[in-house]
């Protein structure tokens, strides 16, 4: 299997729902990471299995989309707690509609909450 992932960070905000989480209840930011990660057997023409270049654009997108935003305002968490569960789903399906790899594979959107947390969303495509 090949593999290819790039990460960038971004600063959002959100509240939690649903639940008596303290001050995780209260808006708040997160200096958040997400990384996208592709990984098949099969290499395109050029020897690629998505040209990072494409990768890069794709996910500069999505931090400018998501960066600096009220999660909890935007349409795709509407009726869901904003936790990074669903914010790996969301992000991996904005991702991989735009990015739309040839062949056969794995994409995976890894989002880091801080140092230690992460949650993840992996699609066969």
């Amino acid at each position: 299997m090949y593999t290819v992932s790039v990460k960038q960070d971004l600063i959002a905000q959100h509240y939690l729902i649903g639940g008596d989480w303290g001050a995780e209840n209260e808006p708040h930011s997160h200096h958040y990471e997400v990384e996208v990660r592709l990984e098949s057997a099969e290499l395109d023409q050029h020897g690629y299995l998505v040209d990072i270049v494409k990768i890069e654009e794709e996910l500069q997108a999505v931090v400018d989309y998501f960066g600096d935003s009220m999660l909890n305002e935007l349409p795709e968490f509407g009726g869901l707690n904003p936790s990074i569960e669903h914010f790996s789903r969301i992000v991996c399906e904005k991702m991989l509609s735009g990015i739309a790899p040839p062949g056969t594979g794995r994409f995976t959107i890894r989002i880091w909450e801080n140092a230690t947390c992460w949650a993840a969303y992996g699609k066969d495509y």
